[in-house]
């Protein structure tokens, strides 16, 4: 902030709309402040299918500019992410009935060719008879086509972009609501309180980002005070994991009568992710869960094409999120651009608020450049776009070199398991020697908590990553919650509680 108090920017949300803008701000020199009410990822961002994807099926809906930049996205994050993204090959079967052989491969030749690909392979016909993808499913489909994308841990990213955003001088505020928000002439002045003490702070900014997702027009209604406010269209998608059902490190997009799709997905090394769903939400986003009937839904589409049916009782976890789509008036959930809409308001000594609508992982680089391009416009222009070609924290090593890195890590900590060792890199790519620290043994990790997970990893996150709670830890950092019990799972929390309020008393003395 400058002499008097007052911050360029602040950003309401902290999923990855919100953290990409913070982080591209804070990197051009602007002075940002980023309050989220609860954790980081917690909404929207972390309950996605994990996907650097194109959009293969928006194509169906002509959305060929959101296509094309999200096709041009996927090499450019997967560059600077490589521990948190990589490429992944899907099988897509040809189906009797539903889209035709010559319609799927007009779409595959489009998404192989209008977006720039350099490093992912083309696509390709495979003979399911033959190859081993058509092991795992009924002999129905002779036919499929293989083509290319990439997979991300969408919760790290979000991590990631608030932790570099933080390295450029960003304020990251968690568990922290904008509760009001004034315009004083050609400054805003909030209220942020802070959630778990109660606590109230003035910030004072000259432009609002009003990032808050499924909560945008919460934002505008309670705290700006609008009345009839109605942007978004909030869409649910939930997802089921089981117990790995193929071997193959390919995953599967799977067409459904319905005229939707499912994607069965290799997910944490021992299970399939199986989602999303599509369909209207009118509840608290906060609220949601998935229903019996996805449930059923996803059970039975993806039984159509398995071999062995995908049963309830073969159920591990489920998640559902919220996605706010700009609504656009499409008649079906699934039909709702997946484009960003960015709107402002202001100016001219009337202090600037810019409301994000829609979106999508993929592009949220292109959003907040976007985004940035009308900052500049009312607060001047301090720096040249950036983020393209900076890696995130920990992803600064070549973009196909992730074995060499797991190879480099396990020989400086021989002490470590293969798949422990894996996993941290994969986690924090170069930063996992700072997660292990000096440790020369296992024991030196400090307290287990279950699976592979041990206190140096648990204050490394406290201390770099804003990890409060044991599901800060569990379930967005490192989904370790699949394989840690409650009994630890509560230690966890009890630990994280005690280790907290020992370093704030440290800090009041």
């Amino acid at each position: 902030m400058d002499a008097a108090g007052i911050y360029d920017i602040l950003v309401i949300g902290g999923g990855i709309n919100g953290c990409g803008i913070a982080r591209d701000a804070a990197g051009r020199g602007y002075s940002v402040f980023l309050a989220e009410m609860n954790d980081l990822a917690s909404g929207t961002s972390s309950w996605s299918t994990k996907l650097i994807h194109g959009g293969l099926r928006y194509l169906e809906h002509y959305e060929f500019r959101l296509v094309r930049e999200a096709l041009m996205e996927r090499e450019v994050l997967w560059s600077n992410a490589p521990h948190i993204i990589w490429p992944m090959r899907f099988v897509l079967p040809h189906h009797e009935g539903l889209r035709p052989a010559w319609l799927l491969r007009l779409g595959l030749f489009l998404y192989d060719h209008i977006g720039g690909r350099k490093l992912l392979p083309a696509t390709k016909t495979l003979d399911m008879r033959r190859d081993p993808a058509g092991e795992p499913l009924k002999p129905l489909y002779s036919r499929a086509f293989e083509y290319s994308d990439c997979w991300v841990n969408d919760a790290r990213l979000v991590v990631l972009n608030a932790r570099d955003a933080a390295d450029h001088g960003a304020v990251i505020r968690t568990r922290s609501r904008v509760a009001s928000a004034q315009r004083t002439g050609e400054h805003w002045q909030a209220v942020v309180e802070n959630r778990r003490t109660g606590t109230k702070e003035t910030v004072r900014a000259r432009l609002i980002v009003n990032a808050a997702g499924p909560w945008v027009d919460d934002v505008l209604a309670s705290t700006l005070g609008r009345n009839d406010v109605h942007n978004v269209r909030l869409v649910q998608g939930s997802h089921i994991v089981v117990a790995k059902k193929f071997d193959d490190p390919r995953a599967y997009f799977f067409q459904n009568r319905d005229g939707r799709i499912i994607f069965a997905i290799p997910y944490e090394e021992e299970y399939t992710l199986i989602g999303t769903t599509d369909r209207d939400y009118d509840g608290e986003p906060g609220d949601v869960a998935i229903s019996e009937a996805e449930i059923d839904y996803l059970c039975e589409a993806a039984s159509e094409y398995f071999a062995e049916p995908v049963r309830r009782e073969d159920i591990v976890w489920t998640y559902s999120g919220v996605r706010p789509l700009f609504d656009d008036g499409a008649s079906k959930a699934q039909e709702a651009t997946r484009d960003y809409v960015l709107r402002s308001e202001g100016g001219e000594g009337k202090a600037p608020l810019l409301n994000i609508f829609g979106g999508k992982i993929t592009t949220y680089r292109r959003l907040a450049e976007a985004m940035l391009e009308k900052i500049e416009g009312f607060l001047g222009r301090k720096g040249k776009p950036w983020t393209m070609s900076a890696p995130l924290p920990g992803g600064d090593f070549p973009v196909i070199g992730f074995e060499e890195q797991v190879s480099r890590f396990r020989g400086e900590h021989p002490f470590l398991g293969a798949a422990h060792a894996r996993r941290l890199v994969r986690l924090y790519g170069t930063k996992a020697a700072r997660v292990v620290g000096l440790a020369k043994s296992t024991a030196e990790l400090g307290r287990h908590f279950g699976a592979d997970l041990y206190e140096a990893e648990v204050r490394y996150l406290m201390a770099n990553e804003w990890a409060v709670t044991a599901d800060d830890v569990l379930w967005r950092r490192t989904k370790r919650g699949l394989r840690v019990g409650g009994e630890e799972a509560a230690a966890l929390e009890e630990f994280m509680r005690g280790a907290a309020s020992r370093e704030e008393a440290a800090a009041a003395e």
